[in-house]
């Protein structure tokens, strides 16, 4: 469970803090399994909105801990997003206990690459980091005429560096790779993406079927900035022999705007010897709970955060005031922009693996050889 005691109940907002992660600990308790310590594996991606910049304001105290309690629902969570500075990333850290650890990128310069990190958060006492840990960088284009030597021509690289990491959990040892896919043009069958997802999903399988291969297994996650599952940039991932579950298929979109979007995805390609399995699946969509609106949850939060709101945005040079502008563009402001940068404006996708292939083991070594 994560630190609680320097919620500070003398104030307004310490007291909403603790009554909402009582809810939201509820909340999470409905929809996603319970962690076990050998059975199974609670595995998540979710792309955090800026983490952390001061674009709608800094982040609360209270939202570092919503996030923190989410993620302490997981054993291992993909984060993307993560900005230059750490200091959002190592506070949630922080509240969840020493033994939650992270490995994190290096910054993607470049403004596509908008300066953003990848990371892995991981709970030490029931995930193991492997050692394996690097950016991925496609190998050069090999051209060779006949009677000529081999030219070797850079590739194009993705624009925002995806990380694979190795890890093990239990029996299950894995490769674990995160990407935050170019979003383009916003258009679902946009070539750019469609030529990055492809171009990696294709690296990794070739990597796989190499023996000195960190594992076999490869599990490949985060924002793919994919619409729709009838997309060609889906099936740039099954294509290359990755495998989502129709369980993942099934599941709600991951952002919060007014279009559904499967923007996050979970890819599997694993050894044929492999015993995992999908048990569960599921997006939680947090915002039943905190920093509730009416549409979503009933209940309207935004007067008890509109000192912060007016504050934030009455900085910026604008035509009006906060107290100006009309109550409907008030709840735009709030729902589309403030909030998600407080929280994101991604919800988090999991999947629960079995991960104890002991039974499997004992059975195949129990039958008698031919």
């Amino acid at each position: 469970m994560p630190f609680y005691y320097q919620i500070d109940s003398s104030t307004v907002a310490g007291r909403r803090t603790a009554d909402r992660l009582v809810a939201l600990r509820d909340h999470l308790a409905q929809e996603v399994p319970p962690r076990s310590l050998n059975d199974s594996l609670l595995l998540a991606t979710w792309n955090i909105r800026e983490f952390d910049s001061a674009a709608y304001g800094d982040r609360l105290e209270e939202a570092l801990y919503y996030i923190a309690e989410i993620v302490s629902h997981f054993d291992l969570v993909a984060i993307q997003e993560v900005r230059e500075d750490l200091k959002a990333l190592d506070r949630v850290q922080r509240i969840l206990g020493r033994w939650w650890k992270y490995v994190v990128t290096d910054v993607t310069e470049g403004t596509p690459g908008n300066r953003e990190r990848m990371a892995f958060l991981y709970d030490g006492r029931k995930v193991r980091f492997g050692g394996l840990a690097g950016e991925v960088v496609v190998p050069p284009i090999e051209e060779k005429k006949k009677g000529q030597k081999t030219v070797y021509r850079p590739a194009e690289q993705l624009v925002r560096t995806p990380y694979l990491a190795g890890f093990q959990a239990g029996w299950f040892r894995f490769m674990l790779c995160t990407v935050h896919i170019l979003f383009g043009e916003s258009e679902a069958e946009d070539p750019k993406r469609e030529a990055e997802i492809r171009k990696l999903a294709q690296f990794l399988a070739k990597r796989a079927k190499n023996p000195s291969s960190w594992s076999a297994n490869i599990i490949l996650l985060g924002d793919f900035n994919i619409f729709s599952h009838s997309d060609t940039t889906f099936r740039a991932l099954t294509d290359a022999g990755f495998s989502i579950p129709q369980e993942l298929q099934s599941l709600p979109a991951t952002n919060t705007g007014k279009k559904a979007r499967h923007y996050d995805q979970i890819a599997f390609l694993l050894d044929k010897a492999t015993n995992m399995r999908l048990c569960k699946a599921g997006v939680f969509n947090f915002f039943e709970t905190v920093f509730r609106d009416e549409k979503t949850a009933g209940t309207d939060d935004l007067p008890a955060y509109a000192a912060d709101l007016r504050a934030v945005y009455d900085s910026k040079k604008r035509k009006k005031r906060f107290d100006e502008i009309s109550e409907a563009k008030k709840q735009t402001y709030y729902r589309t922009y403030w909030r998600t940068h407080q929280m994101s404006d991604h919800l988090p996708m999991w999947v629960e693996l079995k991960i104890d292939f002991g039974r499997e083991y004992l059975v195949g070594r129990s039958k008698k050889p031919k």
